[in-house]
């Protein structure tokens, strides 16, 4: 293997990240310095005690979710608040990007507020729980097929339903307060808001080890992940939103490039928080099963396995193999059907055992002892499963506010290169990759071409080589299946 040989040594490469550095600080003070009190007009419903507030500053518009002793955690109240506005801002031509972003220091938006959901449940109110999922999952539909450039500010706790306000965007800016994860298997649920859609499209098996374990990722993490798109240190927030409202274009790369002049310089002491177990990863969670992926692991006979696994089996059994089956299913699927498939799934879990005892157990009485319906793996019937979940057709299926859908995402390209295109351009399969036999440096200067000189690529580059390739006799790399 190669991870210590692709360390950045190019002296010229040195020098020049370090003039960009000097100019790109000279250029994000001269923001700081230049701030004035400039006007700011409200939406007429706004007010101190509003759960989202509407912001407009030029051409500017932003949402500020506004429950930060909550967490800013998202309830029918602020979905339905958001959505007409979302939708009148859409088709403004005084509108050039929409902002969102969360109020307080701690969170972006911690996830949904799923007491009351099972409060309704629990009532036998089960079709009034579900309104709450079918207009969040419209919701995240229609931030996922605007038309108008959508920034997403993840600075702070980013869970659950801030997940679906934020990961289907275009543009996803990350801090060092961003704490990202999906945690639904732990409260008996599965990861939603559009998960099934983009777990499957992360790298290599990533995003069934978030899906299924609930791991945390943190600040450039996300970026290296594919989570966000950028990083940008948390001082430097509102001089980017003033750069944002200056900009008289919605044009979605004029918007990329002005993002792109806060971004923090590569951290090259940083390294990937999942670097040491991606492997591991794809090997045991490429299965189709639990039974799999658990045998699996413990094949592996790993501290890292081992800690997934007593992860695993304190998770509901249930929620386990709906989840794995809604990634494997959710990678065939356009957006759109995503959605539809997951309103189907949150139906039968209002009218399940899981979901309520979870929330009971880990966020109502806390007492941390959630007694699982079946209790084991084992236990969970795969035919049963299927046709609960997955075949049972709903009464009234998710009606979403347009037709658009998609395969992948449009604007992929925004966030930094993807582990398969890396594997292409050592291949060759890549159009444009050049002749085969580079070196690792080639390699990360195709991509780092390819994505208009973006930061952060080169070094995610450098670290997937580091795991991924090996060198042949004559010294050309040679990609590890």
């Amino acid at each position: 293997m190669l991870r210590q040989s692709f360390r950045i040594t190019n002296t010229t490469s040195r020098v020049s990240h370090s003039i960009v550095a000097q100019n790109r600080i000279r250029m994000v003070n001269g923001w700081l310095g230049a701030r004035v009190n400039m006007s700011t007009t409200a939406a007429k419903n706004d007010s101190a005690e509003a759960d989202v507030l509407h912001r407009k500053h030029l051409s500017s518009r932003t949402f500020v979710l506004n429950r930060p002793k909550a967490l800013n955690a998202l309830n029918l109240s602020m979905v339905r608040n958001m959505t007409p506005q979302l939708q009148a801002w859409d088709a403004s031509d005084l509108c050039k990007v929409i902002v969102i972003k969360g109020s307080g220091e701690k969170a972006f938006c911690a996830g949904g507020d799923v007491r009351q959901v099972v409060e309704l449940a629990n009532a036998g109110k089960q079709n009034e729980a579900l309104e709450f999922f079918a207009e969040e999952y419209k919701l995240n539909h229609m931030i996922a097929t605007l038309k108008t450039p959508f920034v997403a500010i993840l600075n702070g706790i980013t869970m659950g339903g801030g997940v679906g306000l934020s990961v289907h965007a275009p543009f996803r800016i990350a801090t060092e307060k961003t704490l990202f994860a999906m945690p639904e298997t732990n409260i008996g649920l599965f990861p939603d808001v559009g998960g099934s859609f983009f777990l499957p499209r992360l790298d290599g098996e990533t995003g069934t080890y978030l899906g299924l374990v609930g791991s945390r990722l943190k600040g450039i993490d996300t970026v290296y992940a594919g989570i966000a798109t950028h990083y940008v240190p948390s001082e430097r927030l509102p001089a980017l939103e003033d750069r944002l409202s200056e900009l008289e274009t919605d044009n979605h790369d004029v918007i990329n490039m002005a993002i792109e002049d806060f971004v923090s310089e590569p951290l090259h002491d940083h390294k990937y928080t999942l670097s040491d177990d991606r492997d591991a990863i794809d090997r045991c969670f490429r299965f189709n099963t639990i039974e799999e992926i658990v045998a699996a692991l413990e094949k592996e006979n790993t501290p890292f396995a081992t800690k997934t696994l007593k992860v695993l089996r304190s998770m509901s059994p249930m929620s386990l193999k709906v989840t794995l089956q809604q990634i494997r299913e959710g990678a065939n699927l356009g957006i759109a059907d995503c959605f539809r498939m997951e309103h189907q799934l949150a139906r039968q879990f209002l009218y399940g055992h899981d979901f309520s005892e979870g929330v009971r157990a880990l966020l109502i009485e806390k007492t941390l002892d959630p007694k699982w319906q079946p209790a084991t793996i084992e236990e969970v019937d795969r035919e049963q499963m299927l046709g609960t979940y997955f075949r049972n057709q709903a009464p009234k299926p998710l009606s979403l506010s347009s037709t658009a859908t998609w395969k992948e995402y449009p604007y992929k390209r925004y966030g930094l290169t993807s582990e398969d295109e890396i594997r292409k351009i050592v291949t060759g399969e890549a159009q444009g990759s050049g002749p085969l036999q580079l070196t690792a440096e080639e390699v990360a200067d195709v991509c780092v071409k390819k994505s208009g000189g973006k930061i952060g690529v080169r070094e995610k580059v450098l670290e997937v080589l580091s795991r991924k390739v090996t060198k042949g006799t004559e010294g050309e790399l040679k990609w590890i299946n």
